[in-house]
């Protein structure tokens, strides 16, 4: 959501770059691209205002000016004054010391207030609460049978004494769902109320007797980001009529600007605690205002992928493959397809890949990477292998890889990329043994390293291969070329003489009988019949 935001605000930091001191007329012109920015991104006019200011009053002070890199400097002025406007610290849930916690959602129709219900339930039943959701929306068309179907798919029980479509009182319903979850030992207790198209006295009479009659210990007003500055307007009608503690955002999947959502928690001066970054159950986030900011900046958000990827791997399967790898054996196919397989589970790759540093500027490469369907074209392949072509990769010649690509409906030429890279990765990964540091994940990190975008299984999944400055190094065992041209020819005539004598068949080497060293081996006393050898490339 906040890619055109983050493309200008580092457009702008690369103006700054190079200099020794920064004039004070640098820094009006810093300040005033930022200010068009957040303009441009929807940010509020008085946010803005505040957050320039006070930008430019640090830009100038000594802070700055007696920096080694004062534009290094602006860049952490303005990721502080954005974590601020943010929110400043992280703010989790308060909950109570007699359960039931109650956490009452409130905001307008449309908002993503009945999904959240659901997405908030999965997240306290897999950090070990028992929560329960109640259905108090008894306006809306069918609005009780969705959370019903939400709260199945989440694993969580719904509280639904009404059947709703204008039916009941959803003050009762909200007073007998917490007694309920009292009586049946719920600890915590989310409380999903209805909306409306616009904020109407009505709906807000309401709101306040469904506070008023179960007590809550949170009252959250869920936003969509992409409404723009009509967020603002409703978060103060909110904040007035039933005082929140706190705003959860949703939709920051979106593609719109977004800006308003930069200004709800200073407008309203209420903590942001949550963020819904997708339509799926588990695309849902505590919100943290130094990671959003990062992001924003382009500088990442490694602490969030890190926490993806722990509920994603299998700690099991990880460690295994760990001991494996430390035993001396090697890295298999086998193994790669259940690393991708967890790997899908953290969402798109350009999204994952998205969280690293820097990545902004290779937004359109991490686009065309998740859009083409690389990763799912490297699992037909992989998944069109037989279990022992899986686990040991050297007996796959030409007419194998051949059925392969058959089977996975691709080139043979992309079979031969894939297995090229997963020997140099394999490559990597023993060198790493063989320093005996860096464990299994630094290994893996080294997988396809400039291949493609952010390297590891991107890399393999990536379009041509590069080996970047590897290319500077003569591969071992081999002779850099002479300087000298007449010993440079001698050498390259020498060189195509061998690469004559030992070539295999058009699919790369190990793809004919006499290809290299891994070729197989035909069985003893097995003779050819006669005139086959020059099929062999003998």
């Amino acid at each position: 959501m906040f890619s055109s935001l983050s493309d200008r605000l580092t457009a702008t930091f690369k103006g700054l770059r190079g200099k020794g001191r920064l004039t004070e007329a640098d820094v009006d012109a810093t300040v005033r691209e930022i200010r068009r920015a957040l303009l441009e991104a929807d940010v509020a006019l008085p946010v803005v205002r505040a957050f320039t200011g006070s930008i430019r009053e640090r830009a100038l002070s000594a802070e700055v000016s007696q920096a080694l890199n004062p534009a290094q400097q602006v860049v952490k002025i303005v990721n502080e004054e954005l974590v601020g406007v943010l929110g400043g610290q992280t703010r989790r849930l308060r909950f109570a010391k007699n359960p039931p916690t109650v956490i009452m959602l409130a905001g307008l129709q449309g908002a993503g207030k009945t999904t959240l219900a659901g997405k908030l339930g999965k997240h306290l039943k897999e950090s070990g609460h028992t929560p329960l959701l109640v259905a108090c929306d008894l306006q809306r068309p069918n609005a009780v049978t969705q959370l019903q179907v939400v709260g199945q798919r989440a694993g969580v029980e719904v509280f639904a004494p009404e059947p709703g479509n204008g039916v009941g009182n959803p003050v009762e319903v909200a007073r007998r769902g917490v007694e309920h979850a009292r009586e049946k030992q719920y600890d915590v207790v989310v409380v999903d109320t209805a909306g409306r198209l616009g904020v109407d006295a009505e709906m807000m009479q309401q709101a306040s007797d469904i506070r008023d009659a179960t007590q809550p210990d949170e009252v959250l007003f869920v936003v969509d980001a992409m409404i723009g500055q009509d967020a603002l307007a409703v978060a103060q009608a909110f904040q007035e009529g039933v005082d929140l503690t706190g705003v959860v955002l949703t939709k920051l999947d979106g593609d719109a600007r977004g800006g308003a959502a930069l200004s709800v928690a200073t407008t309203t001066g209420r903590p942001v605690l949550f963020a819904s970054t997708g339509e799926g159950l588990g695309d849902f986030e505590i919100f943290h205002p130094d990671r959003m900011a990062s992001r924003i900046l382009d500088m990442g958000d490694v602490l969030t992928l890190i926490e993806q990827a722990e509920r994603a791997f299998d700690a099991q399967e990880s460690a295994a493959l760990a001991s494996r790898f430390e035993a001396g054996e090697d890295f298999t196919l086998e193994d790669f397809l259940t690393q991708m397989q967890a790997l899908k589970k953290m969402g798109p790759l350009n999204k994952v890949l998205g969280m690293l540093p820097g990545m902004g500027a290779m937004k359109e490469q991490l686009d065309e990477l998740a859009s083409d369907g690389a990763m799912k074209r490297i699992e037909a392949i992989v998944r069109s292998m037989t279990p022992l072509e899986r686990r040991n990769s050297k007996v796959l010649n030409g007419s194998r890889r051949a059925r392969i690509a058959r089977g996975s409906g691709t080139e043979v030429s992309e079979v031969n990329q894939l297995i090229d890279r997963f020997t140099e990765a394999q490559k990597v990964m023993r060198a790493m043994r063989a320093k005996g540091g860096g464990g299994l994940a630094s290994a893996l990190g080294g997988m396809g390293a400039g291949a493609g975008p952010g390297g590891g299984m991107a890399g393999m999944a990536g379009g041509k291969k590069s080996r970047g400055r590897m290319q500077a190094q003569p591969p071992k065992g081999k002779k850099a070329k002479s300087g000298n041209p007449a010993k440079r020819a001698e050498q390259e005539r020498a060189a195509a003489e061998k690469a004559l004598a030992s070539r295999g068949s058009a699919f790369g080497p190990g793809a004919a009988f006499g290809a290299g060293e891994d070729e197989p081996q035909l069985p003893p006393g097995f003779e050819l019949p006669p005139g086959f050898e020059k099929h062999l490339g003998r």
